[in-house]
């Protein structure tokens, strides 16, 4: 979350309406500017962010002012323009080019008073329902499987192609117990809020174990994103490309009012 503040002298052309914050951003967005190519991913005017505007120019930080509007970014952007109207389109291609050629920041909310304006981009928080888990389960075998197909570097270590796992209803039960309490008490470890360990959760899940893996994320929104960012760290890919494992339980846990935040669980195991 990033928010700037100028103060600029206008400029004017002569018989020229001044432009609106919106229509403004949205022809940077089509056009580019600075060193940024254009985007045609669309710019959605968002009520929400419009009244985050207005509670930002009343004083409240950026931040606070999204959480009373009730908009859950996952990532925001803002600016502060004082000075006349039509300093806006400059003041947006110098110091908003990059967010506006961000095609992930697809909403947008603006409030005016007298010659200040501020200007709000933001990419919308949103995770899975917990009641499409069996279905983001699925997925997310189909693409570790995948990954598991084919020879990889995990880090400096060149692991071999794995067979594919199978999904296990136990691993999945420990895996979303884990992502629920790391949420509820808003931390982010493998060491559980009790002092519990990943072997120790699969074990009180009914789940008998010769061997056990675990990997965890916060932030990814799909298990697409999720996935990448497993396979870029070399110990979490060795887990998922370890060769000894034949199942797999995965959870997450995502909050559903307030900050947003979502956690992430990987249960990887050898059955006794």
């Amino acid at each position: 979350m990033a928010a700037l503040v100028l103060g600029l002298a206008g400029w004017h052309t002569a018989g020229a309406a001044p432009p609106d914050p919106i229509s403004a951003a949205r022809a940077l967005r089509l056009q580019g500017c600075e060193s940024h190519a254009g985007s045609r991913a669309p710019l959605r005017s968002s009520a929400a962010l419009h009244a985050a505007a207005a509670q930002w120019s009343h004083g409240l930080t950026l931040k606070a002012a999204l959480e009373r509007s009730g908009y859950r970014d996952e990532r925001s952007s803002g600016m502060h323009v004082s000075g006349s109207a039509q300093a806006l389109t400059a003041a947006l291609a110098k110091q908003l080019c990059a967010p506006l050629s961000d095609p992930a920041l697809i909403d947008i909310g603006a409030f005016e008073r007298g010659s200040d304006t501020w200007i709000i981009l933001a990419a919308p928080f949103t995770a899975p329902s917990p009641a499409a888990g069996e279905n983001i389960a699925a997925q997310m075998l189909r693409l570790v499987n995948a990954a598991r197909a084919e020879p990889r570097h995990c880090g400096r270590s060149l692991m071999a192609a794995a067979p594919a796992l199978r999904l296990n209803e136990l691993l999945n039960g420990a895996a979303l117990l884990h992502a629920q309490d790391m949420l509820r008490y808003d931390y982010f470890e493998h060491t559980g809020h009790d002092g519990s360990s990943p072997a120790q959760r699969v074990a009180d899940a009914g789940y008998r174990y010769r061997l056990i893996g675990e990997n965890i994320a916060s932030g990814p929104e799909t298990p697409q994103e999720a996935l990448q960012g497993w396979l870029a760290s070399p110990a979490h890919c060795q887990n998922l490309m370890d060769a000894r494992f034949g199942e797999m339980g995965v959870g997450f846990a995502a909050s559903r009012s307030g900050a947003a935040h979502i956690y992430w669980v990987q249960e990887f195991a050898v059955a006794r």
